[in-house]
């Protein structure tokens, strides 16, 4: 039988540059690395170095902001609720699930993409974990989407996770995505949702530049890549009205250098931003 696939699934080549940057930082394994990553990676580099000295920012240092905030919060939530379950969908070649179920085998940690991206994720966590569980293969936008969420138990708290995802999308499709996940997880004992987002780059004086290679992006990845928040209460307010009840936004200048935020509306000028949604 085919399985059910939407349009939106063009984006997987980031996931291979991401994979290989999470490497270079030396949290990731070499099973996760592919040779693609590591043409990018080195493609990319001259303009990744470029960013960094004149934007104050580029694709591999939002990463590590993105994957530290996201990983810390859920950290944190393991230490909340010891007999968590994990979700992390558009898993990519992220190494969380590897690490989190080394260091944390008490939870239950799944991990989901389409087909093709599960199938090379698959092939490289058998290389390194003996014994880890199947890779769910099923499109987000598809009616299986549902499916993912009857495999863990509604009496335990439940994280959807992802990283690198929802700026792909145009806004209704996005409130598609959020929608969906708080409706199939409105049934668990605590529902929440860990993502990062780009926001609109406002604050940057090169926001023209970062605009531009932002349609370079939605180009090369065959998506709808753009920006759709200005302020953190923009974001609020989307997240609770798909069906959240409490929204954070956190930015990495309050996240690493403990910069207070004045009001909702600031934005303190970061490429990235992470959000913690639940539906408490």
């Amino acid at each position: 039988m085919t399985q059910q696939l939407s349009k939106h699934r063009h984006i997987s080549f980031t996931a291979h540059y991401t994979g290989y940057i999470w490497y270079q930082m030396g949290i990731s394994h070499p099973a996760l690395a592919t040779k693609k990553g590591k043409t990018l990676a080195a493609l990319v580099h001259p303009i990744e170095s470029w960013a960094e000295k004149y934007v104050g920012g580029s694709m591999r240092t939002t990463l590590k902001q993105r994957h530290s905030m996201l990983d810390s919060h859920l950290k944190k939530l393991i230490e909340q609720h010891p007999d968590l379950q994990v979700l992390e969908i558009a898993c990519g070649l992220s190494p969380r699930g590897w690490w989190f179920r080394q260091h944390y085998p008490e939870i239950s940690y799944r991990e989901l993409d389409l087909p093709d991206m599960a199938a090379t994720k698959q092939a490289a966590l058998q290389q390194i974990e003996s014994h880890s569980d199947d890779v769910l293969s099923l499109d987000l936008f598809t009616g299986a989407f549902a499916s993912a969420f009857q495999i863990f138990d509604q009496k335990r708290p439940l994280v959807i996770i992802s990283e690198g995802l929802i700026n792909y999308f145009e806004k209704p499709l996005l409130q598609q995505l959020i929608q969906a996940i708080a409706h199939y997880g409105q049934d668990f004992q605590t529902l929440h949702y860990l993502t990062d987002i780009y926001p609109e780059p406002t604050q940057n004086k090169l926001a023209t530049i970062i605009w531009n290679s932002s349609r370079l992006l939605k180009w090369m990845s065959r998506s709808a890549f753009s920006f759709h928040f200005k302020t953190p209460a923009e974001v609020e307010h989307f997240f609770q009205e798909a069906g959240f009840h409490q929204v954070e936004v956190l930015q990495p200048k309050q996240f690493f250098e403990h910069t207070a935020l004045e009001n909702k509306q600031q934005h303190l000028g970061d490429l990235v931003w992470m959000i913690q949604a639940s539906n408490q």
